[in-house]
């Protein structure tokens, strides 16, 4: 069985189109039926004509995908161990041995990160002067001292007066008292009423009796006179002297000043951060501060960027951020082979035929892997999307045969659903120029030349050649210019008219309207020309290499 571990990434191009998300989707529902923690994605939002194909065949919409090196988020992290500010010293150090962990952050009623207490922090206390914890211990309440040594108050008093500092004279008699300093000190005393009422009228801030179940009257009076409280400990008089200085509240001793980082901060950024402090565990939060998890040098040196299978493309100006970072383990396409390298061997299929879909669906068939009724949909809608419903010189027999067995498993028939689904395709109702130009864009870079094709599927390109040409034109020089853009080509392509509109802009727009010139005006039909990677590609290739 393959490591479960680690997820898979399967993703299409930018700025997707159907058979992009139709192909992530039903190639990762197949490495999953081979057992591998496959999850389909997409780089960028999803066009109306996916979106339909989505709802109608009930799947959801791939997540999204924005770099291909891990973050903190997708790294196992040390579990987020948590106290509050008020959470004593010694209760911080009981959680950091059951967490077998030497550090706790300290969070407010909200979950947001406050503090940090490390076993550092609390070694000062227990190895440091005890001088050092007269201030934290004088303002400490009762309770925390009682909760501390298992002990039970048996009185307590509002006016407690209490300097910090401790005395222990549990086995010293009453009459060798003078010799102590008392006044507003913590005492530990033994079993002996006597000795306890003169403590307590010497001044003692609080009593802390040992080996001791009952306290008398007397006692008990001098206490309530005097306003000093009363516990009996459930410990003898050294471990009671020791627990005592764990008692504050880690709000005494916990950082404040902190190094955190972000869940979604990439982990090769973390790392070069940790450099240049010496921690060894850091606080990791989201975007509201709330403690997420603790991330160490540990981690960092053991995690690996994301692991991907790229479908319907293989050139990295295409594909996710930092891809050339990432461990690509297969491809599967039919385009052109751009850019592509890889430092490891990759699973490689790239096929000629018109549609992603039709190669994924092939791997069904030949791994005897069944196809669920509502994917097999999905890959006909994505099949008949980049043929064009086999309008498309792109087409092959393949893509044919292949959207009737999709069609068989489906129950649909080929030219209703078509129908259906390009009367969607070819709505540019209430959108942008920009926005049509965005929903299927391609970018490449041949010889230097940066250059953008977007084509966008409508019921009449004609009519953009007679209607919208200012619009169009003036909306593409603007996104050549902003995106710096040598050249910017927009394709409005209609399967009904067998034909398409071609515009360009850019330092290399007249290349472009050289090998599509118009007939009336610089934006003429041009039949039979629907296919981008087959027909609008190559001929621009053509031209960009003959003038560079």
């Amino acid at each position: 069985m393959p490591e479960q571990r680690e997820r898979i990434y399967v993703t299409g191009h930018r700025h997707p189109d159907t058979d992009s998300v139709a192909a992530a989707i039903a190639y990762a529902f197949y490495k999953r039926a081979m057992g591998y923690r496959a999850v389909p994605c997409r780089l960028g939002p999803v066009n109306a004509e996916s979106r339909y194909l989505l709802e109608r065949f009930h799947f959801r919409e791939p997540e999204l995908l924005e770099d291909a090196r891990v973050r903190l988020l997708e790294i196992p992290l040390d579990p987020p161990t948590g106290i509050t500010k008020d959470t004593t010293i010694f209760d911080c150090m009981q959680k950091m041995q059951e967490t077998g962990k030497t550090y706790c952050g300290v969070t407010g009623g909200d979950g947001t990160l406050i503090g940090l207490v490390t076993k550092s922090d609390i070694a000062v206390i227990g190895l440091g002067d005890t001088a050092t914890s007269v201030d934290i211990m004088a303002r400490t309440p009762v309770s925390n001292y009682a909760r501390t040594i298992d002990g039970t108050i048996v009185y307590d008093d509002e006016k407690v007066h209490v300097n910090g500092k401790v005395s222990i004279i549990a086995m010293t008699g009453r009459e060798n008292l003078s010799r102590y300093v008392i006044r507003d000190r913590i005492v530990i005393v033994g079993d002996d009423p006597a000795a306890q009422e003169a403590v307590i009228r010497a001044g003692a801030g609080l009593l802390i009796c040992v080996w001791t179940e009952h306290v008398g009257e007397k006692v008990l009076e001098a206490a309530q006179e005097c306003h000093c409280p009363i516990i009996l400990s459930g410990h003898g008089s050294m471990n009671t002297s020791r627990y005592l200085y764990f008692a504050p509240a880690v709000s005494s001793i916990m950082k404040t000043a902190l190094v955190t980082f972000g869940e979604n901060e990439l982990a090769e950024d973390v790392g070069a951060k940790m450099l240049r402090s010496r921690y060894h565990v850091y606080p990791v939060v989201d975007q509201d501060r709330h403690l997420v998890g603790y991330v160490s040098r540990y981690h960092i040196m053991n995690a690996k960027n994301k692991q991907i299978i790229m479908v319907d493309h293989n050139e990295f100006a295409q594909s996710v951020r930092a891809i050339e970072k990432a461990r690509v383990l297969e491809v599967i396409d039919h385009h052109r082979i751009g850019d592509f390298a890889s430092v490891s061997p990759v699973a490689f299929r790239n096929e000629i035929v018109g549609s992603t879909a039709t190669i994924v669906a092939t791997i069904f068939r030949e791994n005897q892997i069944p196809i669920p009724e509502n994917l097999a949909g999905l890959l006909l809608g994505a099949v008949l999307s980049d043929t064009m419903n086999f309008h498309s010189p792109t087409t092959t027999p393949r893509d044919r045969d292949t959207a009737n067995i999709l069609a068989a498993i489906a129950d649909l028939d080929i030219e209703t659903f078509a129908r259906e689904m390009f009367a969607v395709t070819s709505s540019t109702e209430g959108k942008s120029i920009r926005e049509m130009m965005d929903q299927d864009m391609k970018i490449y870079d041949i010889r230097g030349c940066k250059l953008s094709i977007s084509q966008v599927v409508v019921t009449s390109a004609k009519s953009y050649a007679r209607d919208e040409t200012g619009s169009i034109q003036a909306a593409l020089d603007r996104f050549a210019a902003k995106k710096q853009m040598n050249l910017a080509v927009m394709v409005f392509s209609s399967i009904l008219e067998n034909g398409s509109v071609i515009y360009a802009a850019g330092e290399r727009a007249p290349w472009a309207m050289e090998i599509f010139p118009g007939n009336e005006d610089v934006h003429g039909f041009h039949e039979g020309v629907l296919s981008r990677k087959q027909q609008i590609l190559p001929q621009l290739t053509e031209v960009i290499e003959r003038y560079l």
